[in-house]
């Protein structure tokens, strides 16, 4: 099992502590060389282990050419770009000119990383950099690098800088576990991917892990297209999808105000993990947008409820949409419910999965995941919704952080299966909770786990798409509730009455205000 949250970020941490402690660069900046070096070393191990394969296969009538890596999904390397090269340069030879040759020649093999990978190792000083080298040679990229390596690290190393600057945490990508079941639960096996909140790209690589598994090529199934608002994210999603041997369109832009892509009912596939509850949004500059025609713009101030209609004007009509959510905007009031009315009522809301907390390292609350199906409305899940509770169910990584386990993840997936009569799969072991909890291999509801809604009910709950109100709860849950995932829960529903109260006030303020201009 690949490495988690220890021993890897600590030998990490301790080479960017030398960064500190040896380099010129502000804080905010260690990531980006050290992010670049273990580009190298990943990539230069996958070359390294598809030339041994072509070399056992190959024959010798027939020279190996970059064409047999690129068949493979291997990014090619020139022999100035090998990482063993660089390890072995002459004792005073420049280190940093090297690695910056390096990153030049890779990108003069592969253009889709033109202008992509860092280019500024001469500012840095020569035995550092010998360390930094010695140091990612002795990773162990098969155990420690599994899935979506370098948002995984980005993540920690923002969490970290960002702790150590004072600042807020800034942004953070979603957990490879949580990827992974949404992966599973809207089955990408073929169309465009859309991710307007891209990050380090890891949607579109577990999603080509997913078509990978089925038997299929992910280059010749699925299209990958991507908008992230930070520069120097978007490269980082360039060589994380680089080193998978994929390739995308990864836009740079403000998807709140930037539809670089002309989004509108484009795309099979949404995906995302947008930031929550961000306030201070320009809705003047958005007024017009056609992405907020289908159900208007949320008065509230607050972009969950933007965020949501993104991704649903996105979708193709039959296209599948899985994203993570603030729990907040499960009972959103006012302006939202009236939009969350809407969108079930179009019959587009599929399943909801409420996960627990501690999954992310730089936000611990809770929070649910949102699936979307626009081409259900012709089925007989029409007027359904399948509601999952899942925070009770998780792998405790270390005392601070939560995972869902392999065959955790496809019994969630599995369960979304028999909702929808397709065929369970089982090759990650989850067939014994499937014989404890559906023995007949046949969906039914489990108090405290799922429950199917019809939106009759889902009325008669004022439109909520909370699981806890459908799904109910266990004995055993009530007895042995943890204190601090309530307390997370009641924090959660008093921001939800604060946004209320905020919205009561504007509509008393207005009232007000044409009360008094009758009376003039």
């Amino acid at each position: 099992m690949a490495a988690n949250t220890t021993d890897l970020e600590k030998r990490l941490w301790e080479a960017a502590d030398e960064l500190r402690a040896n380099s010129k660069l502000k804080s905010s900046e260690y990531s980006v060389p050290v992010l670049g070096l273990i580009f190298l070393r990943y990539a230069d191990w996958k070359f390294s282990k598809a030339e041994e394969e072509l070399k056992s296969k190959g024959s010798s009538r027939r020279a190996i050419t970059k064409t047999d890596y690129q068949a493979k999904g291997v990014m090619y390397l020139p022999d100035t770009a090998r990482f063993s090269r660089l390890l072995d340069l002459p004792e005073g030879e420049n280190t940093g000119k090297a690695i910056n040759e390096a990153m030049r020649a890779i990108e003069l093999d592969n253009p889709a990383l033109n202008n992509v990978l860092p280019k500024t190792y001469n500012q840095l000083e020569n035995n550092l950099l010998v360390e930094l080298l010695k140091k990612f040679n002795k990773l162990d990229m098969g155990a420690d690098l599994e899935g979506d390596a370098f948002g995984k690290i980005y993540e920690y190393f923002l969490g970290k800088f960002a702790m150590s600057e004072g600042q807020k945490g800034g942004e953070f990508f979603t957990p490879i576990s949580v990827v992974k079941l949404i992966v599973e639960i809207i089955e990408p096996f073929h169309g465009r991917i859309f991710d307007p909140a891209c990050g380090s790209g890891g949607m579109f690589v577990q999603s080509a892990f997913f078509v990978e598994r089925h038997r299929k090529k992910p280059n010749a199934e699925i299209s990958i297209y991507g908008q992230e608002k930070v520069d120097e994210t978007v490269r980082l999603c360039h060589m994380n999808l680089a080193v998978h041997g994929l390739s995308g369109d990864i836009k740079e832009g403000n998807s709140y105000y930037d539809d670089i892509h002309e989004s509108l009912g484009k795309f099979d596939f949404v995906m995302a993990n947008p930031p929550f509850n961000v306030d201070k949004v320009d809705k003047d500059r958005i007024e017009s947008d056609k992405r907020l025609k289908a159900f208007g713009m949320p008065k509230a101030d607050n972009a969950n409820y933007l965020w949501i209609h993104y991704f649903y004007s996105a979708l193709s009509p039959k296209g599948r949409a899985g994203f993570v959510m603030a729990n907040s905007a499960s009972d959103a009031r006012g302006s939202e419910l009236e939009i969350r009315k809407k969108l079930i009522q179009a019959g587009a809301v599929d399943v909801m999965v409420a996960v627990g907390s501690n999954f992310f390292y730089t936000v611990t609350l809770p929070c649910t995941l949102w699936f979307l199906d626009k081409g259900k409305s012709g089925s007989v899940r029409k007027n359904k919704v399948l509601f999952i509770d899942a925070r009770h169910i998780y792998t405790q990584v270390d005392r601070a952080h939560r995972e869902f386990a392999p065959e955790q993840i496809e019994f969630l997936a599995n369960i979304v299966r028999l909702y929808r009569s397709e065929a369970v799969e089982v090759t990650n072991g989850s067939q014994a909770l499937l014989d404890e909890k559906f023995p007949d291999n046949v969906y039914v509801d489990i108090a405290g786990l799922c429950k199917i809604a019809t939106i009759d009910e889902i009325e008669s709950q004022g439109w909520s798409l909370n699981a806890g109100r459908y799904v109910g709860v266990t004995e055993r849950e009530v007895d042995n509730f943890i204190f601090s995932e309530r307390l997370e829960e009641l924090n959660e529903e008093l921001e939800v009455l604060n946004s209320e109260a905020r919205e009561l006030e504007v509509n008393i303020a207005e009232n007000i205000a044409l009360l008094l201009e009758g009376s003039i």
